[in-house]
């Protein structure tokens, strides 16, 4: 208010802290302090003691470490006063940990404790027998709330905690934390996509770390929370130290076995484990055909039993006839350019031609030409021509590997037609992946598109749903946006491979891709539904066996790729791994409790939300912020898709009916050349 105490000068806040006596040559100003936590039984009633002579606020109310945050100098100055002083009393030390343990469920005093080198005073007291419950549950506190610097930190002091568990094999107390504790730290410091730094990889002794922890899985009478976080610390090995873990066979095993498990949880993130096992050590995939090798082949002769496959499916519908007419169409289309010089009726098409001799035209090779058409078809200005100029542009810059000139031709292409599906098609080969999802699910709604078209976009469909949903779910638990949204994910990729693998043409060149995902997904999803011996998939193999004839046939040994190798992987070890670990994948699902089955319709309103975009009112994720600790459980679920009432389109992206909320659609359309049948049912 204005006058004269408007002017006065604001009062210094009171101190919640009085100052304790610095360095004295002897302990006597603490000798009543060190009587007191002497006398008293238990942890709780030490850092009880020492925060009533420190006269410190209530550290387990938010009011209290409000009033730390206020005075945190004055505060970790008396602490360490007290510390220095009685650093050879393992009571006191050890009550000073647990008052310092208290202060770091508040992120910022967490971050200011670490800078003062609150690891340093931790990690001594584990050596300590009476002490090391007390500095394991200290460190499992930091690292199970803390970011990812603490974590890096602390991972470097996984040697200690290592040689805890050898030197102590039946403390199962000890093993849980310290198996915690690494699974949050060394996650930090080596499960990312760059190289880490060497010293987090020589902290983590890969070689001896493996067969301790799954040792101790082994073990009866282990919590479910050591089951977890050993499950989680074996799938952060996996990528940058690869080569160790596929040397140790129950390794791979325990991953194989727990895709059985009742938790869907455990079945994605063994799945990402064996995917992320490969990656490093995988070949790149096919990228391109090379029509030379098809008539080669066709030369050699297609053998009987692939031809006969062919035929049943329509051999004029099939890749290698496809690829055959598209060259003899541009070989002639060339030829009648070179005479009429018309780059307006040219229309290049597929295929690779090289022009050996000068004949007139502005370019040599087919793909040259491109450009030059498209500026014919933009100069002629016929309506409705315009899509084809752009999406010959995007295709020239998608040949010339400029992806971004070949996104914004598209952009503007959906601007003006939002119905053309081949923009979409180049929509998915952007960084964006959740973009390139999105533009892939609308794609696939588009009214007309060619078969080339609509096999592609399925074909990014499953790459993008399948990788990101593995990430969303191992990233987040039950009842969040991100869980729901990756379970939404999956479906989606197991039904699009599966109409990949049963519409595409069977010479298709990502066929072999595609029923990979399926036998994977299948797996997860189904869990312990998929019989032992994987009969269900005897179809799947088969097709996959004619796809790498296919392949083979046409010039190209199946490359090694991430996906082909995770697959056999799983395949091989599949049986064996179930006799193997039955009983520890049991305990995992002993400790199951129901918390609500997957819901089918949840799962496509979650994906039909996030293609939509409708989450932004939540902000963005703090990137920089680690993976959160989740040790989630659901109930085992039969896993499918619905399909448009009236299309039949499998999609897990369908709107259900706001009348009867049971049939669904893919958009507007769909549902309103529906209406006419389904509004007795819906009105009833």
């Amino acid at each position: 208010m204005p006058g004269p105490r408007g002017k006065a000068k604001a009062k210094k806040p009171k101190p919640i802290v009085h100052s304790v006596v610095h360095a004295q040559s002897d302990l006597e100003e603490f000798s009543g302090l060190v009587d007191d936590i002497e006398g008293a039984e238990g942890w709780n009633t030490r850092v009880k003691i020492l925060c009533e002579f420190l006269q410190l606020p209530d550290l387990s109310r938010r009011s209290g470490l409000k009033k730390v945050h206020a005075n945190f100098n004055e505060v970790y100055h008396n602490i360490d006063d007290v510390y220095v002083a009685n650093i050879a009393n393992q009571k006191i030390t050890g009550a000073i940990i647990g008052i310092y343990t208290k202060m770091c469920a508040d992120a910022i005093l967490r971050d200011k404790l670490f800078q003062k080198g609150l690891v340093s005073k931790i990690t001594p007291l584990i050596k300590i027998p009476s002490m090391r419950y007390l500095a394991l549950r200290a460190l499992t506190t930091v690292t199970h709330h803390g970011g990812v610097d603490v974590r890096k930190e602390i991972s470097l002091e996984s040697p200690s905690l290592l040689k805890i568990m050898q030197e102590n094999p039946d403390d199962l107390r000890a093993a849980e934390m310290a198996i915690s504790i690494m699974a949050h730290a060394i996650g930090a410091a080596i499960n990312q996509e760059d190289p880490p730094a060497p010293r987090y990889l020589k902290a983590a002794n890969v070689k001896t770390l493996i067969p301790v922890v799954i040792d101790f899985m082994r073990k009866p009478g282990v919590s479910i929370q050591l089951l977890h976080h050993g499950l989680e610390l074996l799938t952060h090995l996996v990528l940058h130290c690869w080569s160790e873990c596929k040397v140790h066979a129950p390794l791979q095993n325990l991953l194989v076995a727990c895709l059985r498990s009742m938790d869907l949880t455990v079945r994605v993130s063994a799945l990402g484990g064996l995917l992320r096992l490969e990656a490093l050590s995988s070949e790149e995939d096919q990228r391109h055909f090379d029509p030379h090798k098809l008539m080669a082949a066709i030369e050699r002769r297609i053998p009987d039993h692939l031809t006969d496959i062919l035929m049943d499916y329509g051999a004029m519908r099939g890749d290698m006839y496809l690829t055959m007419a598209s060259t003899a169409d541009n070989q002639k289309a060339m030829m009648q350019c070179a005479q009429d010089k018309d780059l307006y009726s040219l229309d290049p098409r597929t295929g690779k031609i090289e022009i050996n001799r000068d004949m007139g035209l502005p370019f040599i090779m087919w793909s040259d030409a491109l450009p030059h058409c498209a500026r014919a078809i933009y100069a002629k200005g016929h309506p409705g021509e315009e899509d084809l100029a752009d999406m010959i542009t995007a295709k020239f810059f998608i040949i010339r590997s400029c992806i971004p000139d070949a996104i914004e031709a598209a952009k503007r292409g959906l601007q003006r037609n939002p119905k053309f599906a081949y923009f979409y098609y180049v929509m998915t080969l952007g960084k964006d992946h959740c973009e390139g999802l999105r533009s892939a699910k609308k794609g696939l709604k588009c009214p007309k598109m060619t078969p080339f078209v609509r096999f592609g976009l399925l074909h990014h469909a499953v790459e993008l749903a399948g990788n990101l949903g593995v990430c969303r779910i191992q990233e987040s638990c039950p009842g969040d946006r991100k869980y729901d949204e990756g379970v939404a994910f999956l479906m989606s990729t197991m039904e699009d491979a599966k109409v990949y693998a049963m519409e595409a043409p069977p010479d298709a060149r990502h066929m072999k891709n595609m029923i990979y995902w399926y036998i994977c997904l299948t797996l997860a999803i189904k869990g312990p539904e998929t019989p032992v011996d994987l009969q269900e998939l005897q179809v799947a193999f088969k097709k996959l066996g004619h796809a790498k004839e296919f392949s083979i046939l046409l010039g190209t040994i199946p490359p090694k790729t991430q996906l082909r190798l995770t697959q056999q992987n799983i395949v091989k070890h599949y049986p064996t791994a179930v006799r193997e670990w039955k009983d520890l994948v049991a305990r995992f699902d002993d400790e199951t409790k129901d918390e609500g089955t997957i819901s089918l319709e949840k799962a496509e309103d979650d994906l039909a939300a996030w293609l939509d975009d409708l989450h932004l009112e939540q902000g963005e994720e703090d990137e920089a912020h680690p993976q959160r600790c989740s040790h989630p459980r659901v109930s085992p679920n039969t896993v499918a898709l619905y399909r448009c009432s009236w299309c039949g389109n499998p999609s897990a992206a369908l709107r259900k009916c706001s009348g009867c909320e049971k049939a669904r659609y893919c958009d507007g359309g769909c549902q309103k050349s529906h209406w006419s049948e389904h509004k007795v049912a819906c009105k009833a």
